[in-house]
């Protein structure tokens, strides 16, 4: 992938309380809002994750959803949720205490400790044109609270000793690590962004579940594939995987 992002500037748009910060900004995008549009809302009445699942968004919690309008295929821009996980990444390591890594788990939530402190969702449309109109990425990170009835074991800044970390610390310095993620994305395409990922990929090297709409599956986890697919090695052969959800990274 190749061209460059419009020099937009960031631009906050903060709201004490909205059904969804994506809602909103979906709105927005549609309406024309520029790239780099960042909705960021105190608490959230109607968060959803991927699959329609909701996503508890409590005051406290960030919720930010960026708008970003880059060049390329829908498929392409489903990359941009990779992006994104390692931007709260890297503004989660010096927030951690020592000794706290944070872990990518496919395809887009953030872990410490094997436990989800951070998910994001993508949504994008098209344009006449078949190009991607819009896309955006929304990123919700626990900060003061985390949900205790999920099927995924979820944590929190707080709980992890770090409650003095609030969401307008965060928020910018996520917003920051997007856009420059994003921008390098779109400039070198995905292979810097997947190299990163890997190197903090939960389960890399080791027998991992995936379940399908139809099926699970289960192998050892050997690579992405250069569209963000993930590679597994099973029982009959390499399988590749464009979109499942994990239910175990255990043999």
């Amino acid at each position: 992938m190749t061209g460059s992002f419009s020099r937009e500037p960031l631009r906050l748009l903060r709201y004490r309380e909205l059904d969804s910060t994506n809602d909103e900004a979906k709105l927005l995008a549609e309406s024309g809002a520029s790239a780099w549009t960042v909705v960021v809302a105190d608490c959230q009445r109607a968060g959803r994750g991927r699959r329609g699942r909701s996503w508890q968004s409590p005051p406290g919690n960030l919720c930010m959803s960026a708008i970003v309008r880059p060049s390329g295929s829908l498929a392409a821009a489903a990359q941009l949720g990779f992006a994104a996980a390692l931007a709260v990444g890297e503004a989660l390591v010096p927030r951690l205490p020592p000794g706290r890594t944070p872990r990518y788990k496919w395809p887009n939530d953030v872990l410490v400790d094997d436990a989800k402190i951070a998910g994001i969702l993508l949504e994008s449309t098209a344009g006449r044109d078949g190009a991607v109109a819009w896309v955006v990425v929304g990123i919700g990170v626990n900060l003061a609270s985390h949900p205790q009835d999920t099927a995924y074991p979820a944590t929190s800044l707080a709980a992890l000793g770090a409650a003095e970390v609030t969401a307008e610390m965060l928020l910018p310095e996520v917003a920051k690590a997007l856009r420059a993620w994003a921008e390098r994305w779109e400039g070198e395409g995905f292979e810097p962004v997947r190299r990163a990922w890997l190197r903090r990929a939960l389960g890399l090297g080791g027998p991992l579940g995936v379940r399908l709409p139809r099926e699970s599956v289960t192998g050892r986890f050997v690579d992405l594939d250069r569209d963000g697919a993930l590679l597994l090695e099973t029982e009959t052969g390499p399988r590749r995987i464009a979109a499942g959800e994990i239910f175990s990274a255990a043999a």
